[in-house]
């Protein structure tokens, strides 16, 4: 495969005259990246050497977090069995194997799968590193064959806390905000989009719109990795496009970093985690925009849901007794 490469350093300047906070100590880099791959459903053997290669070289440019695509394990399935069939323990032997061969490696990667827990089924992301399995985080907006997750860990790299959500999950508002609340600076967002040509402009523009809300709202870093597929995916077995767009946006919901489209590549940025982009004039610091509304209208969302609920459970009432 012949990887293609984008490269960026962005160095954030501090706005109206502000000062890093250096305190003697450097501001908060972190290099971040995305491998953008196209999935072999139903050949676990194949994607985990894949995610072994991409840490490989990951480490070898010294990044300090990768993602790779959702599903990209197992592989994305339109049927339950199917993705039954092809899913994985945390604890089974596949996942053990892919954390010892990634053990002497530094760099924290992300992964997903179709996770079985117990006997319910999940679309995980794994957080792992230097052969330890840091965590995980299931999909809360997902294929009704799926166990929603309803779990938002914040984990922590040199300092700097990231969060993960999956796909369309980063549709809505809560699961980012939730990690926002919890000080995640940076939020992941691996993606296996295989749409429908006929769809296909209408979704790349709706994500893109989202991703810069989820972005902006909350002050975040906001990485979004996808697949990319190569002529026809089996997994979900209907004609469509698998048109990869990965990249990052900065709190401000511009794009920082962006793939290649249609093309197997990784794309890396250095980030400033510490800029003032989290700091007046843009964001108060007890909060952002999406948080300040959350305090101040939560509870009146919450009664006019109540209302709505209501006034629905009245109607279907009166329909029964008619």
């Amino acid at each position: 495969m012949k990887t293609l490469k984008f490269r960026t350093i962005l160095a954030v300047l501090l706005l109206f005259g502000l000062n890093a906070k250096t305190n003697g100590q450097n501001p908060d880099h972190l290099r971040v990246a995305h491998y953008q791959l196209a999935c072999k459903p139903e050949d676990v053997d194949a994607n985990i050497e894949r995610v072994v290669s991409g840490v490989r070289e990951a480490a070898s440019e010294n990044i300090d977090i990768i993602s790779f695509p959702e599903s990209f394990l197992t592989g994305y399935f339109m049927q339950a069995d199917r993705a039954r069939k092809h899913s994985l323990r945390i604890d089974g032997p596949e996942i053990k194997g892919l954390l010892e061969k990634t053990s002497h490696y530094a760099t924290t990667f992300i992964v997903g799968l179709n996770e079985l827990r117990g006997n319910e089924l999940y679309n995980t992301a794994i957080i792992a590193e230097q052969g330890k399995c840091l965590g995980r985080y299931s999909k809360v907006f997902c294929m009704d064959y799926f166990t929603p997750g309803l779990e938002f860990p914040v984990f922590e790299k040199k300092g700097v806390k990231f969060g993960v959500i999956i796909c369309a999950d980063g549709g809505f508002i809560e699961p980012a905000r939730i990690l926002a609340l919890k000080g995640a600076q940076i939020i992941f967002a691996p993606h296996y989009n295989y749409i429908r040509k006929e769809g296909l402009i209408n979704h790349f523009q709706k994500v893109r719109a989202d991703h810069i809300a989820r972005a902006a709202e909350n002050a975040v870093w906001f990485f979004r990795g996808n697949s990319v597929t190569k002529g026809y995916d089996k997994g979900l077995a209907f004609e469509g496009v698998g048109y990869g767009d990965s990249y990052l946006l900065d709190p401000l919901g511009e794009i920082v970093v962006r793939s290649q489209r249609h093309v197997e590549c990784m794309i890396t940025a250095r980030i400033d985690v510490g800029s003032s982009l989290r700091e007046k004039p843009f964001f108060d610091k007890a909060g952002s925009d999406s948080l300040k509304s959350a305090k101040a209208l939560g509870p009146l969302l919450m009664q006019i849901l109540d209302e709505i609920e209501s006034q629905k459970k009245g109607t279907l009432q009166k329909e029964r007794a008619e």
